[in-house]
């Protein structure tokens, strides 16, 4: 089945993109070789119309100002739609201006699709495993590095996904 999303790659230094591409190779067996290290701003949507859902984003966006962040640490989530734990790095500093905009995105014709079941934890997912208790060593060994990672998100890409492929249909500039 087909979905639809919208994702924020983030400019990263290439320092900082290869040592999380180590981490992902390492961790992430399901996405690693799927897709790029990213925000997933609006998770899959199934059942809107492509060009309904792309108007949407960029009428909604039309007026956005770029996201800048900095990570410098990790959490682990029990996945929501699978037995996976996943290892996620989350910003201190723009977490509040990502919650804003998927929050923003999903009003209007998205707002069916809004999941509060699950809480929104904007993030990169760089690790997961059915052991739990290898992602909290993973996690803690990563926190114990005092990493900070700045970056910015200038892009946002709505693409198409079917495991195992993603497709971006368009690639809206943040202001």
């Amino acid at each position: 089945m087909v979905s639809k999303l919208v994702l924020g790659y983030p400019d990263l230094d290439k320092k900082d993109y290869d040592w999380i591409q180590a981490i992902r190779g390492k961790y992430d067996d399901r996405y690693f070789k799927v897709v790029k290290p990213h925000f997933t701003i609006v998770f899959p949507v199934f059942e809107c119309e492509t060009e309904s859902f792309c108007n949407h984003i960029k009428n909604t966006i039309s007026r956005t100002d770029k996201i800048n962040f900095s990570l410098r640490a990790t959490t682990i989530v029990k996945d929501s739609f699978s037995d996976y734990t996943d290892v996620f790095l989350v910003p201190d500093k723009g977490n509040s201006d990502i919650i804003k905009l998927h929050d923003k995105l999903y009003e209007g014709i998205l707002k069916k699709d809004l999941r509060l079941d699950i809480p929104f934890i904007p993030h990169i997912g760089i690790a997961g495993s059915l052991d739990a208790e290898e992602m909290k060593k993973v996690s803690n060994n990563l926190n114990n590095q005092n990493f900070e990672i700045n970056g910015e998100i200038t892009t946002l890409d709505i693409v198409e996904f079917k495991y195992p492929k993603i497709k971006t249909i368009e690639k809206i500039s943040l202001v």
